[in-house]
């Protein structure tokens, strides 16, 4: 193969016909042999995805983005992929199959952001009919603009002649190469996806060696040919962030890990100085906290040393019924709940700020998009809609009616539970649409600060 060319910004999607094509590890393995020549590599993932963007840092250096049309917008998007695409070449990884997902989907991204895409092909158990798929993914939508074909799970050269052969004669996107069945070509998963990068799920030695395959079998130099050229953002404003006056406890570890880059960003812009902490190893929060972000993640599989860590659950508690302003989305909504029940049935005392319990149940609880509408105003302003998902394992016991609903979701469920200033729920919320809520919430903590005083 081709060495991989050094020309700067160019950008593609990364896409396949469905689920568990491979279209990730071939991503990563694409960005880590493309990074192994000295070229710079910027990820994005279409969708509300938290795993991939870590082992997309992983491979680049570089944090992920998510782009997701649905909870944030084409407006959004577009300025979001301009703002932070500078690199020598871009992968926007696709969800799911190209077409799925409706206004959500990687053919919407596609077009939004005016890219090419490579198609990832599971073509372990297929030959020449391989060309019958791809060109109805050429066909199915004209505006999109299937550039190139990667086959995933190729069993031998004869086999890999078969399928270029065919493509050749039947389609116009190109065969960029191939990756042969290969056992570091498989990330192990869990009940919320993949596991993520604090967990090392690729060593540096694994990386090499995916990084090397890659080399071997696709051609890295048309891939960045294929590519489109990255937006102009000469004279395009960043943002820029508001001198810190609150500072906001942002609990990271194993345990909630499930933060939105844009989130974090826009709420430094309105004012925060995000102070991270563990509930599993810290025994006490840090000094001069005006408010606390409890994310997502996976309290389930570290209930037994978040419960053992008494003295932060008891100090959070105590914050809590003072009235320190405390946000929770789905696993940090579970810690803040009376106890969380393992699915074995082990239970483990929890923070007890909702007078509930949190159950893990083996089959999917919750998945899809929900806006919210703020019904109250709270730590997010009164009649404000805000976009979000929801991704679970878990269900609590019925809340009782004395703690209030702050939210009237798109399907009719109240959420949003609240009492004092604490306020949490399921949704992850993504921020990116709105803004406001983001100055509104950094308000909030700013005036309950004053009024302590």
């Amino acid at each position: 193969m081709k060495e991989p060319s050094r020309k700067t910004g160019r950008g593609i999607v990364l896409a396949a016909p469905s689920s568990d094509s491979g279209k990730t590890m071939v991503s990563l393995g694409l960005g880590a042999a493309l990074v192994r020549s000295g070229v710079s590599v910027q990820y994005f993932k279409c969708g509300p995805d938290f795993i991939d963007p870590t082992l997309h840092r992983l491979i680049s250096g570089r944090v992920s983005r998510n782009l997701d049309l649905r909870m944030c917008g084409p407006s959004f998007v577009q300025q979001n992929y301009a703002q932070h695409c500078a690199a020598d070449f871009v992968i926007v990884e696709g969800v799911m199959g190209l077409f799925d997902g409706g206004e959500a989907s990687t053919a919407a991204l596609a077009r939004t952001l005016a890219l090419p895409v490579v198609l990832v092909v599971d073509a372990s158990a297929c030959a020449e009919s391989i060309a019958a798929l791809v060109h109805g993914f050429e066909s199915f939508d004209p505006q999109i603009t299937i550039a190139g074909v990667i086959f995933n799970r190729v069993g031998s050269e004869s086999h890999y002649q078969l399928l270029a052969q065919a493509v050749q004669e039947h389609c116009r996107a190109e065969v960029l190469g191939r990756v042969p069945r290969h056992d570091d070509f498989m990330v192990s998963g869990r009940h919320l996806g993949l596991h993520m990068d604090h967990d090392e799920p690729l060593s540096p030695e694994r990386i090499g060696r995916i990084a090397e395959v890659m080399a071997q079998h696709v051609d890295l130099a048309l891939l960045q040919d294929k590519g489109a050229p990255l937006p102009d953002i000469s004279g395009m404003a960043g943002v820029r962030n508001a001198v810190p006056s609150v500072r906001l406890g942002i609990a990271r570890d194993a345990a909630f890990c499930f933060y939105y880059e844009d989130n974090l960003d826009l709420l430094r812009a309105a004012g925060a100085e995000l102070i991270p902490f563990s509930p599993l190893t810290d025994t006490k929060l840090p000094a001069d906290l005006d408010g606390l972000y409890l994310g997502g993640g996976y309290p389930e599989l570290h209930a037994e040393a978040l419960a053992a860590n008494r003295s932060l659950r008891k100090e959070i508690c105590d914050r809590a019924k003072a009235g320190l302003p405390i946000y929770g989305e789905c696993g940090g909504f579970m810690y803040l709940c009376e106890a969380l029940v393992t699915a074995e049935g082990a239970e483990y005392p929890m923070v007890g700020v909702f007078p509930i319990k949190s159950r893990m149940q083996k089959r999917l609880v919750r998945l899809g998009y929900r806006t919210a509408t703020v019904t109250k105003n709270t730590l997010w302003p009164e009649g404000i809609r805000l976009g979000g998902h929801e991704f679970h394992y878990s269900e609590t016991d019925p809340m009782p009616d004395w703690v209030e609903r702050m939210y009237r979701l798109d399907d009719g469920r109240p959420e949003g539970f609240c009492l004092n200033n604490t306020l949490a729920g399921y949704m992850h919320l993504h921020l990116g649409n709105t803004p406001e809520a983001a100055s509104h919430l950094i308000e909030f903590c700013r005036r309950h600060h004053r009024e302590a005083e």
